[in-house]
């Protein structure tokens, strides 16, 4: 097992990356104000690891509470949100009771979301099982739901008490899903870490194979520099922002085609392309600089290629990016490979260049 901090003062918590770890009593144990839990997990995850974790917290005590949602980025709402209001209300949960997150991005966001509401904060942990969710949303204390105007517009800063993120259970991820966290690692990368990147061309092929040491240095290295990053700027005043790369570009697509339609991943990566071909455009990357990038994201089963919408179309959207001050769309490029970022000199026009350059040609 390896671990690191997130550092907020009296709000640091711990992040654990290991093998066999999502039921290990003795790690949630000493984060838990009292005797009572409720599990937030979905129809996928819950068959799979519930009950082992439900089992090791009642031998230890502990009353558990079970809620499991549809799976989905579709169900990122509020009505599905309810749902996790209606148990907690009815089982008389009080707000020293923990919210405990399981299973990727979609739960961590709604059940961080729930607990930052309930009763005006309730305490939650992290149990990620996703690539993606392991390395990014489960880490920094985002936590939102979608609206069919904008991805992630409703929510809260709200951090965890701890972080267990279990190598094993990407064992039973979808490549796809497996795909999609790799676009997060990658961004890691191209923002602030060049070394990493080096690393990761040379072992892209061993973490789409799963090889546990291989998958536990990246999540580890990841951690590490969002970690870093939030505890710097915990509610993204300046740097924090830098870790939105490609993000702008990809929730226009995920609103646009529909939630689920794009992984957030695939979307991040297509969005990613777009970002780089505005920083070539801008006179910071070369080509032979959007090509390696287009390389790496290749080789990790991401798509190069953003989805088939009019360049108004994605500003459209993109005008109700989080980043947009004083009316003004802020987007994060990057200065050279592994120095983002954050500017708004783009030109309406650039921006639309950028995006047709990664738009299917059919």
């Amino acid at each position: 097992m390896q671990s690191l901090k997130v550092e907020l003062a009296e709000r640091t918590y711990p992040i654990h990356i290991g093998r066999g770890l999502y039921a290990k009593a003795d790690l949630i144990l000493p984060h838990l104000k009292r005797k009572k839990v409720a599990i937030v997990s979905n129809e996928t995850v819950a068959p799979i690891y519930l009950a082992q974790l439900a089992n090791a917290l009642e031998q230890h005590g502990v009353t558990v509470i079970t809620v499991t949602l549809p799976d989905g980025e579709c169900y990122k709402d509020w009505q599905t949100l309810n749902l996790i209001f209606d148990v907690l209300l009815a089982q008389r949960c009080e707000r020293n009771t923990t919210l405990i997150a399981l299973g990727g991005g979609v739960i961590g966001d709604m059940g961080g979301f729930a607990a930052a509401c309930y009763q005006r904060g309730m305490p939650f942990i992290q149990i990620p099982t996703t690539l993606l969710s392991q390395v990014d949303s489960s880490v920094g204390g985002k936590t939102a739901i979608n609206h069919p105007l904008g991805k992630n517009m409703i929510g809260a800063f709200y951090q965890p008490q701890l972080v267990i993120a279990d190598t094993d259970t990407l064992n039973t991820l979808p490549e796809r899903e497996l795909a999609a966290g790799l676009a997060e690692v990658i961004k890691y990368g191209l923002i602030r870490d060049i070394e990493f990147l080096v690393w990761l061309e040379g072992n892209i092929e061993r973490l789409k194979a799963r090889e546990p040491e291989a998958l536990a240095y990246a999540i580890h290295r990841s951690c590490l520099n969002k970690a870093n990053i939030v505890s710097a700027d915990e509610r993204e005043n300046g740097e924090r922002a830098l870790l939105n790369l490609g993000h702008t570009f990809g929730h226009a697509i995920e609103t646009g085609m529909g939630y689920g339609k794009w992984l957030h991943g695939e979307a991040v990566a297509a969005g990613t392309m777009m970002a780089a071909e505005l920083s070539a455009l801008m006179g910071w990357l070369s080509s032979e600089d959007v090509q390696r990038i287009a390389e790496i994201f290749n080789r990790a089963g991401l798509p190069v290629i953003g989805a088939a919408m009019p360049p108004e179309r994605y500003l459209e959207l993109m005008r109700h990016d989080k980043k947009v001050d004083d009316g003004q769309l802020r987007l994060v490029l990057l200065k050279s490979i592994g120095k983002a970022v954050i500017t708004d000199v783009a030109t309406e026009s650039q921006i639309s260049m950028a995006i047709t350059a990664r738009l299917p040609n059919d």
